[in-house]
């Protein structure tokens, strides 16, 4: 007889193993396919060398808040590597616009008229059209960017009449509170739009999120650690 071997605990795999199994999991729970979930490296403050290393083991989608920090880092490694997806998951400023239509891939963080018309026009200008995610803020609080609920249909349908590529919300639900009625909401919200995209959920919540529909997920600590500061 071949002797029992136990599964390799999770917490003893390498970090972006262990989230793809958590990932996998959760899906599976929820009767979904883990690859129908986009796992996003959250690299923003993180130099170049431990970017590679996610690189070199086959990881292919990554997030940046900062798009001066992104042109610094990004280019010469988009170049290299074949599929890299770029998404940019902080507030956008309009003015930033037509440098992030040029290198990043998806848009997260849609969340006003003035930047809807600054990307219309800068993906006309540019000739590329990344997918965007409209941001709801869906906690109601002051101190973060999205939408109000409330201002939804308005802001799609400014988003569709300027022929943004919308595929999905995106929404950071309140602090130290419990993710998964926020995140119910916003898929509901999704579904009442006709949207599929769903960018929830980070490292403390992110398999809440896969089991509520995450289409995306935002993972930064969990696979690089907590950031100095």
């Amino acid at each position: 007889m071949v002797p029992h071997e136990d599964p390799i605990a999770e917490d003893d795999l390498p970090p972006l193993d262990a989230v793809r199994a958590r990932i996998a999991r959760a899906a599976e729970r929820a009767g979904r396919k883990a690859a129908a979930v986009e796992l996003i490296a959250i690299s923003k403050t993180q130099p170049v060398d431990a970017i590679t290393p996610l690189i070199a083991a086959g990881h292919l989608s990554f997030g940046e808040n900062r798009v001066q920090e992104a042109q610094g880092k990004w280019p010469a490694l988009k170049a290299a590597t074949p599929g890299l997806r770029l998404h940019h998951v902080g507030q956008l400023q309009s003015n930033k616009a037509e440098d992030a239509v040029r290198l990043f891939d998806v848009i997260h963080g849609v969340d006003r008229p003035s930047l809807v018309a600054a990307l219309t026009a800068a993906m006309a200008r540019v000739g590329r059209r990344p997918d965007c995610f409209i941001q709801v803020n869906i906690g109601d609080e002051d101190q973060k960017g999205g939408c109000a609920i409330a201002d939804l249909p308005a802001l799609l349908a400014a988003a569709r009449g300027g022929d943004l590529p919308v595929i999905g919300l995106m929404a950071v639900p309140p602090a130290d509170t419990e993710a998964a009625p926020y995140f119910a909401l916003l898929a509901k919200l999704a579904r009442d739009n006709g949207l599929s995209g769903l960018s929830i959920g980070m490292s403390g919540d992110y398999e809440t999120a896969v089991m509520l529909g995450a289409t995306h997920v935002r993972v930064g600590t969990a696979l690089f650690g907590a950031r100095a500061g």
